[in-house]
């Protein structure tokens, strides 16, 4: 069965002039002599949110394009739509619980937990059927992510962003909560794609909550948010003590 996934532009049009004949051959060539071998596979296509680490209030969209390396790696290159002229803002590499555990405690800082995402419906996969993605939705359980953006292109609910990409990459965390994430960002993006993020997260949590284990990360920027709301599935490791 095959279904269409709407268009979602970038946000920015970048910097710079129109493309000059030089780009017609340029592409001939690279179709017909080069390989594109590391880009195959980027076939998993996700949406969700990010904020920088301890930014509260800078919130994006982000579209994944991932590759199953193995049942405990993902990599994933991050655009700001999912269309040709999407820009290209960032990166994620997602590890399993389990490697997750081997990393050094110093390096530990720098992933963010993914429980919130799973169980609260906020994280989708645009065009997959519902048991098939519950079904990949399984295997991030207790996983981790390690983002970093390196261009702030804006979001569409209308905040503006840069033509290009500008200053130091961002380190990303993910959300925790009902209420840190805000709602003109989720509803734009669940009316665009028709999603009902109460549904996915009743066939989450009914499927494997009990898989869910307590997460480093989830209390990392809990006291810069306010009025927000825990969710079943969703503990700190250090609240779990």
């Amino acid at each position: 069965m095959h279904i269409t996934i709407p268009d979602r532009a970038p946000a920015v049009t970048p910097a710079g002039e129109g493309k000059g004949a030089w780009l017609a051959a340029l592409e001939q060539g690279a179709h017909l002599l080069q390989s594109t071998t590391p880009l195959r596979g980027f076939d998993v296509y996700v949406v969700g949110f990010h904020c920088p680490k301890d930014e509260p209030h800078e919130q994006m969209e982000a579209h994944h394009y991932c590759k199953v390396v193995n049942d405990d790696l993902l990599q994933c290159v991050l655009f700001d739509g999912n269309t040709k002229e999407a820009n290209l803002i960032g990166i994620e590499y997602i590890v399993s619980g389990r490697l997750f555990d081997t990393l050094p405690e110093s390096e530990k800082d720098y992933w963010h937990p993914h429980n919130y995402e799973v169980f609260s419906g906020e994280l989708v996969a645009p065009g997959l059927p519902d048991a098939a993605e519950t079904a990949f939705m399984k295997q991030l359980v207790n996983s981790y992510g390690k983002t970093w953006h390196t261009w702030h292109t804006g979001r569409h609910d209308g905040a503006p962003g840069h033509d290009l990409p500008l200053g130091d990459p961002m380190l990303m965390w993910s959300f925790n909560r009902e209420g840190e994430c805000e709602e003109s960002l989720k509803d734009d993006r669940n009316r665009l794609f028709g999603i009902d993020p109460e549904k996915k997260a009743e066939q989450r949590q009914a499927a494997y909550l009990d898989l869910a284990r307590p997460q480093r990360g989830v209390d990392a920027m809990a006291d810069q948010f306010t009025g927000t709301t825990p969710i079943p599935g969703v503990v700190d490791v250090d609240a779990a003590r």
